[in-house]
């Protein structure tokens, strides 16, 4: 069976992190999103460190869709850098995976 992954990423805005969530499962390159709202970033932008509230969003796919999730989010993202970051899935309950990778099958 494929492997699954997680794929992490930032958003300026709830509303914006929504808007392209919605995106991301309406086009079946994801199983599941979820948005957690009320992060506070800390971090080093041309020169200088910088704070910013922003909402975190975790992408549960499959591996084999993993940069049509990176190119979806760059495209829809109003950062010019945004984070994305594809984390292996080292262990999950067997029925949760098989779920992960029936539900996100691309178009």
């Amino acid at each position: 069976m494929e492997r699954a992954v997680l794929v992490y990423t930032t958003w300026p805005s709830i509303v914006e992190a929504e808007k392209a969530g919605r995106v991301i499962v309406e086009k079946r390159l994801a199983a599941c999103i979820n948005i957690l709202p009320g992060m506070v970033s800390h971090y080093w932008w041309e020169g200088k460190i910088e704070r910013a509230e922003e909402t975190v969003m975790l992408i549960k796919t499959r591996a084999s869709l993993a940069e049509q999730v990176r190119t979806t989010v760059k495209d829809m993202h109003s950062y010019t850098t945004p984070a994305i970051m594809v984390l292996p899935v080292e262990s999950a309950d067997t029925a949760y995976h098989a779920w992960i990778v029936q539900e996100a099958r691309g178009n």
